[in-house]
């Protein structure tokens, strides 16, 4: 069984019991790590609060070499790493190696030029100076489905703040944080700055988001799950950031360009097998043009066969779970008891594969706004094709759902694109097809969560602010 990263150590846990981890195309155990104990998290604690003092002591330049360090390993190491994500997760290789593993470099390099340029301090209001000043010590919960960029995205962000941190990734995919805990502790960051401590929610976790020496706890995960991490954390008085789920909308207008915007919004919500926080899960369609976009829907499904990862060309892998697996399933075969009109996929399990966790890429028609699969998240290969009428009544399906994380927009007419886009409640609006921006501010509305990750908005989730008055 693996052990705990603790005080620039490797330390076994105080608890023998054990999580298997799985791989989900073979359905194998290749790895265990600890269940966790509230020993191991008292211990990293204590080991990032007294690092704490001399870390955040550090100048900018200082701790952007240090990530430099990180990213510079990883780079090396990015297929043996991608790998380790394909086995853990089930992304197919070449997504892990562009996506979950090039996603993070970037997320890293951002962060070191972004030290090179932020202002800590120095802004004159009056008579006072304001300065920006580590929070303390971090806690980052990350979930599995971007078991490495989830990590990044929050303990690149602290220590470029200047925050110590204790990372509890998930056991269900777990082994590419040990990889970053390995690359960290090969660059010689000093130790305590960052640490690792492997659990469940309910043991570690919840030790975690409540603990009295940790003072900024950020989430990604389940509205759930996100639910209990606020309600611990609360009874410390610790700033929270939460990361949590989506029912994303894809709006595309009359005068787009049909095929093109079909073609990019069914990549967007079968990515990662649909295990995507932000995937645009609803495809919004004027009535004129409903028909063909089905159609162009159900045709581009068929390029998402299911396969194995590690194989050339597969693009949709096994999702991380049995349980994952017949929860997606369930949602299908809901959709179809409430009069969807399946025209892809469906509940069946797919042919010719004997082992792993595989779901069908589906998409449903006839959806009504109000259906289940058009309102809840469902985090799987799973597209619903809505039909609307008028401008107005995209925007009200659009922002009809508890979540706002993001959403898409197509039109020929720029301009208006950015139009209703400002109109939709989420967090991030894609104008036809625009790409994913790291340096761009991440995060939702309503029960999407809040507070931000990535550039300068996630860096300032771990800066307290100051006045020194003159």
């Amino acid at each position: 069984m693996r052990s705990n990263y603790i005080g620039g150590s490797w330390v076994p846990s105080a608890s023998e019991r054990g999580v298997e981890v799985v791989n989900p195309a073979t359905e194998q155990v290749i790895d265990s790590v600890p269940a966790g104990d509230p020993a191991d998290v008292d211990a990293a604690v204590v080991a990032a609060r007294s690092a704490f003092a001399s870390w955040s002591g550090t100048a900018p330049a200082e701790r952007a070499r240090r990530l430099d360090a990180a990213r510079e390993l990883l780079e090396e190491r990015a297929e043996p790493v991608a790998a380790v994500i394909s086995a853990d997760m089930g992304s197919p290789a070449a997504f892990a190696l562009r996506v979950q593993v090039g996603t993070p470099l970037a997320v890293l390099a951002s962060y070191v030029d972004l030290l090179a340029a932020y202002d800590f301090g120095g802004e004159r209001v009056g008579n006072s100076l304001i300065v920006r000043e580590p929070a303390g010590v971090a806690g980052a919960i990350t979930p599995w489905n971007y078991p490495l960029h989830q990590v990044v995205a929050k303990v690149a962000a602290a220590l470029a703040a200047g925050c110590t941190v204790v990372l509890k990734p998930s056991e269900v995919a777990p082994l590419a944080a040990y990889e970053l805990a390995g690359i960290f502790h090969e660059t010689a960051l000093p130790p305590g700055v960052f640490n690792l401590v492997s659990g469940t929610g309910p043991v570690t976790g919840e030790g975690l988001a409540g603990h009295p020496g940790v003072d900024v706890v950020s989430f990604t995960g389940s509205v759930r799950a996100g639910r209990r991490v606020a309600e611990v954390a609360a009874a410390t008085v610790k700033r929270v950031t939460l990361e949590l789920g989506g029912k994303s909308a894809n709006v595309i207008l009359p005068d787009a360009d049909l095929p093109a915007a079909v073609k990019v919004g069914v990549a967007r919500a079968f990515a990662n097998a649909g295990q995507t926080c932000n995937a645009l899960t609803r495809m919004l369609v004027h009535r004129d043009s409903y028909d063909e976009a089905v159609g162009l829907a159900a045709s581009l499904s068929e390029r998402y066969l299911p396969g194995d990862p590690l194989a050339e060309g597969t693009r949709l892998g096994p999702l991380v779970s049995a349980a994952q697996r017949d929860r997606v399933r369930g949602y299908i075969e809901r959709g179809l008891a409430e009069g969807a009109r399946l025209v892809a996929g469906g509940p069946q399990p797919p042919e010719g594969l004997g082992t792993g966790y595989y779901v069908l890429p589906t998409v449903f028609a006839d959806v009504k706004p109000d259906m289940a699969i058009a309102q809840e998240e469902i985090f799987g290969p799973v597209l619903s094709v809505i039909g609307y009428s008028s401008e107005d009544e995209a925007v009200e399906i659009a922002n009809g759902t508890p979540y706002g994380l993001a959403a898409g927009v197509w039109s020929a007419d720029l301009e208006h694109a950015v139009a209703v886009g400002r109109r939709l409640r989420a967090g991030q609006v894609e104008i036809n097809g625009g790409a994913f921006n790291v340096a761009a501010p991440f995060g939702g509305f309503g029960q999407s969560g809040y507070g931000r990750e990535l550039g300068v908005h996630g860096l300032e989730e771990y800066l307290e602010v100051k006045a020194l008055q003159f």
